[in-house]
């Protein structure tokens, strides 16, 4: 069955994936509209929907403010735009004129809708793309603009998609917000009247926001309930605007820039929006957020079908007091572990003896690393270990090589101060030449020290973001920058196709689809205290899926909190993903060292079920009472759960958590205790888990199936 189909009766457009429907057809004036979005209909089923558009019933509506599949500005629309031109007159509208429609059937399983469009004055063309596959229900879609005129056109708002929900009694908004070392923290707020914008201004995804949203009627819970979501693959400055109207309907539009930025289209010109995905989901949040990992397991990531290794990073042993024998004497410690990738971060360049110099000179220290980094590598690698470094290509230090000798290579604007944040300057990425010095110097860095890993760092945001150079610089600057570091990273790629990548912005300042196609893993929070951690990957895990979360554990007193917690907790925290190192090894006991050694060994048993599996997040919500998180084999052989509690409190309720995710009617072995569960008991009765007494207790439970007719003694 085609997975995209046109009725020659209404000419509406059906979307299949295997779960839910998206339609659409093209209105008497010409302009796409929404049909339908969420569970699955045939041709005939999508037909009734179509219901002709009506016309304003006074003079004050205007045409309705959701419903067209990209709102323009012009005629009488009163919502949010989702395409706001300027033409060299000054004059700003846009006339949809259908001008042609084309099916991509070419790659197996996997459908491409193309509607083409022309102003009906003005000669602009606008392609509305929409991406289809069989394997998912994620909707990818995206815009193509073309100035097929002689004169410059300006795009105000170019926006990759709006989407729009079908009448709900309420509607309920679920998003991130946060700050350096306190991001991801999950929201759900009823959404108000009017327009909500959830935006970054500061050139990368931020700390702040994230690009992705969930709406529902304010019912759905982990488990029950419909929820659309959307998402943005963009890496630098966004803007989503959520609307709901006075007469109860709701829906957004969403894409690159920010207020005040536009984009140039010079004759001839194309541009091409960033993929903004969409997905409907009937099971709750839980579901939305396992369709979400599984597509971004298969579509987004490039190496995900690998295990990620345990690594070890040595900022919170070392800061920037580098030097070979010191990582030396940490890389053997952490060998003995079991670590896999030992990663050195800042300090290891130039005159760097603290955030004041060197970034930007990309060389090993001569009298902390007198040979380069080739003998430790080397070291490393005889070790057993893979080899990894931190860098931060996009910045510069005034006091460094670089910027001596080109002063102009920054953001800045002529005449006016350049305003540093820890003591840094941004590169411009925007300028071509800028963009082929980093991808020199980075690939000869990982050619000639055998770098099998960076950590490829982002520690300030954009500030006097001027481009004087071509014209419409300014405007070009913030499209063109994050264009010209993709275009760095996948050529990196290529000239090294055993490189693996972790993107980091100060941690996650730069976490989003469209980084995460281009790189492996990502940085989640500077903040490694496990505790705030549970509440960080809670929301980080709402969209993204654990095979891509670095956690790490770290010493105690936490260095930004404060808090201690046991060494076991915070391993259980960090195996929620991908399980990192980060402490200072050689002040470790060899009591608190042959702990550690057996919890990495117990997280190489169930890292595939984390790193592959589907995930559940069960118990309490975070911060009430004892919660949890399970992961369970594709196949629904394996499953693990890793329990957390903060305090006891005397006299509560003992609640068994039931699992959820495992086929009914089998049984699975505690693969620790060899205690053997009967399946439909532990996902309709629960799993009384014993704690252990005590603040901050945690506890992982790895269950295996029993094979059939195999003779065990079932726990009743």
């Amino acid at each position: 069955m085609p997975l995209i189909t046109r009725s020659p009766g209404t000419g509406v457009w059906l979307l299949t994936t295997p779960r839910t429907s998206y339609a659409l057809r093209i209105d008497g004036t010409g302009a796409p509209c929404h049909v339908a979005w969420g569970p699955r209909l045939t041709p005939e089923e999508a037909d009734a929907l179509a219901a002709p558009f009506a016309e304003p019933s006074n003079s004050f509506e205007g045409r309705p403010p959701v419903g067209e599949e990209l709102p323009v500005d012009g005629g009488t629309r009163y919502g949010p735009p989702s395409l706001q031109v300027r033409y060299a007159d000054g004059s700003r509208a846009f006339e949809w004129e259908p001008a042609g429609h084309r099916v991509d059937d070419s790659v197996p399983g996997c459908e491409e809708l193309v509607l083409e469009f022309r102003d009906r004055v003005v000669p602009l063309s606008v392609a509305l793309h929409y991406r289809v596959r069989a394997d998912t229900d994620v909707i990818e879609r995206w815009t193509v603009l073309r100035n097929d005129g002689d004169e410059p056109v300006d795009l105000l708002r170019a926006d990759s998609a709006a989407w729009t929900l079908p009448p709900l009694a309420d509607y309920r908004l679920s998003h991130v917000t946060g700050q350096w070392s306190a991001e991801s923290r999950l929201r759900r707020e009823r959404l108000a009247h009017g327009e909500t914008v959830l935006t970054s201004r500061r050139g990368i995804t931020s700390h702040h926001a994230n690009p992705w949203t969930m709406l529902d009627d304010g019912t759905a819970d982990e488990d029950r309930g419909r929820v659309w979501s959307t998402a943005l693959a963009w890496s630098g400055s966004w803007r989503i605007t959520v609307q709901r109207t006075p007469d109860g309907r709701a829906g957004l539009t969403g894409g690159v820039g920010h207020d005040g930025t536009c984009v140039p289209l010079a004759p001839g010109e194309e541009f091409t929006t960033p993929v903004a995905a969409g997905l409907f989901a009937d099971g709750g949040f839980g579901a939305a957020s396992r369709a979400w990992h599984a597509y971004v397991r298969a579509h987004v990531l490039r190496h995900a079908g690998e295990t990620a290794p345990v690594l070890y990073n040595s900022w919170e042993a070392t800061g920037f007091d580098v030097d070979e024998a010191s990582q030396l004497a940490l890389a053997e410690r952490a060998a003995r572990l079991g670590v896999e990738l030992y990663v050195v971060d800042d300090g290891w360049f130039g005159a760097r003896r603290s955030d004041r110099a060197g970034l930007g000179d990309w060389t090993p220290t001569p009298d902390r690393f007198p040979h380069g980094l080739r003998p430790l590598s080397d070291a490393v690698h005889r070790l057993g270990m893979r080899f990894g470094l931190w860098v931060e290509p996009e910045m510069v230090n005034p006091d460094s090589d670089l910027y001596r000798a080109h002063p102009d290579w920054v953001l800045h604007l002529p005449s006016r101060p350049r305003t540093e944040l820890r003591n840094q300057l941004v590169l411009n990425f925007a300028r071509r030449d800028v963009a082929d010095w980093a991808h020199g110097r980075l690939t000869r860095l990982v050619a000639e020290h055998r770098v099998d890993f960076l950590k490829w760092d982002m520690n300030r945001v954009f500030g006097e973001s001027g481009w004087a150079g071509p014209e419409g610089g300014n405007d070009r600057l913030w499209t063109a920058y994050v264009h010209n570091l993709y275009g760095v990273l996948d050529r990196l790629r290529e000239a090294h196709p055993e490189l693996r990548i972790e993107t980091c912005s100060g941690g996650g300042g730069r976490v989003d689809l469209g980084i995460l196609a281009r790189t492996d893993q990502a940085w989640t929070s500077d903040n490694t205290d496990a505790v705030d951690r549970l509440g960080i990957q809670q929301g980080f895990s709402q969209v993204y899926p654990a095979r891509v979360m670095s956690a790490w554990v770290t010493d105690v007193p936490n260095q930004l909190t404060r808090l201690s917690v046991p060494l076991r907790f915070r391993f259980h925290v960090a195996m929620a993903g991908l399980l990192g190192l980060g402490g200072d090894l050689t002040r470790w006991s060899e009591e608190e060292l042959t702990e550690a050694a057996a919890l990495v060994v117990r997280y190489k048993e169930i890292r595939h079920l984390v790193q592959h599996g589907d995930q559940y997040r069960i118990g309490a919500p975070y911060g009430e009472g004892p919660s949890a998180v399970q992961y369970v084999a594709g196949d629904g052989s394996e499953a693990v759960v890793l329990v957390f509690r903060a305090s006891p409190r005397h006299g509560s309720p003992r609640v068994p958590l039931r699992l959820r995710g495992l086929p009914s009617g089998v049984r699975f072995r505690d693969t620790e205790t060899g205690t053997v569960h009967h399946a439909t008991v532990l996902t309709q009765y629960g799993l009384d888990v014993a704690l252990p007494s005590g603040d901050w207790a945690s506890a992982l439970i790895h269950l295996e199936r029993v094979p059939d007719g195999a003779e065990d003694r079932a726990e009743r």
